[in-house]
């Protein structure tokens, strides 16, 4: 790997058993977010690996995301020029959205908390391409971030809402109901 590891951000399941260990890396065409997530959902085993890709202004230009869900293999590749496309096919309505949201892991919160750092003192919308987990399905979804104070952050999108905490790297490190975990910043 060419690039310079920013943070690394390790989480542990809330709701169940498991962990996700993600790192954000600097490259010179941008950033990256490289993260293996295992998790029992259901009482399924999910190992899930996933990158994504950013240019230097933290617009997400692609992912993939490979792994295991019981005994079914599974395999996204999302590009974004313009609209998305998902494994080669065009997605409808796509063409606001910015960020990815991969619905299984919070490390992809981090996307727009770096984008929109220096303006969350006011309420910020924004709209994903969303993974929805387990489901698969993938489609916009409607976000607003709001900062209330130096580490928590109001999120919310149709039918939730909750308090993040963040860490100054832009890594969630709680997500009610989800994931709690911690960072590394060298």
């Amino acid at each position: 790997m060419k690039g310079q590891v920013l943070a690394t951000a390790n989480w542990r399941r809330l709701d169940g058993q498991g962990d996700d260990k993600c790192r954000l890396v600097a490259e010179p065409e941008g950033y990256m977010l490289i993260g293996h997530a295992r998790f029992v959902q259901a009482g399924v085993n999910a190992a899930l690996d996933y990158v994504v890709r950013c240019d230097r202004h933290w617009h997400t230009t692609g992912a993939d995301v490979t792994g295991t869900f019981g005994a079914s293999a599974l395999g996204w590749r999302f590009q974004r020029n313009g609209a998305w496309t998902v494994n080669g096919t065009a997605v409808p309505g796509t063409d606001d959205c910015i960020d990815i949201d991969l619905g299984f892991t919070p490390a992809t919160n981090l996307l727009p908390l770096r984008r929109l750092e220096a303006t969350l003192d006011q309420p910020q919308a924004v709209t994903a391409l969303w993974l929805s987990w387990p489901a698969g399905r993938v489609q916009p979804l409607s976000q607003r971030y709001h900062r209330i104070d130096a580490q928590t952050l109001r999120y919310g999108a149709p039918g939730f809402d909750a308090d993040l905490v963040a860490h100054p790297s832009g890594f969630v490190t709680h997500y009610p109901t989800g994931w709690d975990g911690t960072v590394d910043a060298p």
